[in-house]
């Protein structure tokens, strides 16, 4: 038989909205920035992507600012 526990495994951050250290959901996405949709495919780069599990809050931040 299965048994489930609350523990989580992910990451805990800093979460300016819950002014404390909070469980977060963390992503990289893949966005397209130019509106032009002749230069769209050469414009991909990644985002960090974080979502607090206690309050919803999420963040991006660009990944390549070369």
């Amino acid at each position: 038989m299965a048994t489930t526990d609350d523990s989580f495994d992910g990451m805990t951050e800093h979460c300016d909205d819950c002014g404390t250290q909070t469980p977060h959901q963390v992503s990289v996405q893949i966005r397209t920035e130019s509106r032009k949709e002749e230069n769209a495919q050469f414009s991909r780069e990644p985002y960090r992507v974080s979502e607090c599990q206690h309050c919803g809050s999420r963040s991006s931040q660009r990944m390549n600012n070369a």
